[in-house]
């Protein structure tokens, strides 16, 4: 069993060694606690439960703490895919309610199984998913003051389970300040993708990775039969023509577990139920 999560890039927020120490501790904390749940859960599970944690932690830009756009207004997207059904599954630009990723998950078993804005919104409140505002005041002072951050803040969890199935989920409140309507790649295949060779979950600048169609092609040269390694050298190659802004986690299915970064620097922890990797 595996497992690795990310949450975005540490110039996402201050770089201050409180503020290091705290994403340090969280990560820590999450994987632990995700690894320990992996043991009696599926690997589909398990992504949805580490997600869930990292979104309801506000130090990350996902859940509580995402990102204002540029009319005021919080749209979050999340999406969800496994090794063992072959489905994706994803809410874009959903408003007011605490958990994406949980959403995603729901929608997994319908037919329609991406949907956006409105849609996503009626679709949450049918299914019992209650109002909830993710705001917090760090957030809106930074879009009174008109204060940009880098726009990297996404989280995700790659998962391999005892029964050798993989998962991925990604979760993100967007770059801030962004148009209103604009999708991110969290809530896309190329920005979150599994099958039976391999799962990958990226962050970084969302239009850089959709140019790149990323986890996409990260999985489907695994698949193919290049190490992960040399799957990850190669696509994220080909995002240095325009400079692309991204990161991604990865775990194939003999267990390697892989991640890279093409600006510094990317926070993640790995864990394996022995050695714990983790950013620094």
């Amino acid at each position: 069993m595996k497992l690795i999560i990310h949450g975005g890039f540490f110039s996402e927020s201050s770089q201050s060694h409180e503020t290091r120490k705290a994403k340090q501790d969280a990560l820590e904390r999450i994987v632990r606690s995700a690894y320990e749940y992996l043991k009696n859960h599926t690997a589909l599970e398990t992504v949805v439960y580490a997600v869930e944690q990292l979104e309801d932690d506000e130090l990350f830009n996902a859940g509580i703490g995402s990102q204002i756009q540029s009319d005021g207004k919080i749209r979050m997207s999340a999406s969800l895919m496994d090794s063992v059904s072959s489905k994706f599954s994803g809410v874009i630009n959903i408003e007011d309610v605490k958990n994406p990723i949980r959403v995603a998950e729901k929608l997994f078993s319908y037919d329609d199984r991406v949907l956006g804005g409105e849609g996503a919104i009626r679709f949450a409140r049918k299914n019992g998913f209650e109002a909830f505002s993710t705001e917090i005041p760090q957030r809106r002072k930074e879009y009174e003051e008109k204060v940009k951050s880098q726009g990297t803040g996404t989280v995700g969890c790659v998962a391999l389970d005892a029964g050798g199935n993989i998962a991925a989920a990604t979760s993100t409140g967007g770059k801030g300040f962004e148009i209103p309507g604009r999708i991110s790649d969290s809530a896309t295949t190329a920005g979150n993708y599994a099958n039976a060779f391999c799962g990958v979950s990226c962050t970084g600048v969302g239009e850089d990775i959709v140019s790149a169609a990323l986890a996409t092609k990260i999985v489907t040269r695994v698949t193919d039969g290049m190490p992960v390694a040399a799957a990850f050298e190669k696509s994220f190659a080909e995002l240095k023509p325009y400079d692309g802004f991204a990161g991604a986690i990865a775990i194939d299915r003999s267990g390697t577990v892989y991640h890279q970064d093409s600006h510094p620097k990317m926070v993640f922890a790995a864990f394996d139920g022995v050695q714990l990797d983790l950013f620094n």
